[in-house]
């Protein structure tokens, strides 16, 4: 993902979606969707970064000691 100037296809999706009245408990629901779908992106990506470099607990004590 990277950042951009313009207005995104998911922020002009966003836009449609919020033209309409929520609850403030919808908003709410939204919001988590959508730090689960996030969060769960990330996840799936640390997990084939550490299969695809065969890391493992060691590596991440390793990374624990750097600071």
């Amino acid at each position: 993902m990277r950042a951009t100037n313009k207005l995104t296809k998911l922020q002009l999706e966003l836009l449609k979606i919020f033209s309409f009245e929520i609850s403030d408990e919808q908003m709410k629901e939204i919001k988590s969707l959508l730090s689960a779908y996030f969060a769960n992106k990330v996840t799936s990506e640390m997990d084939s970064l550490f299969q695809s470099n065969s890391w493992d607990q060691e590596k991440i004590d390793e990374w624990a000691k750097e600071h």
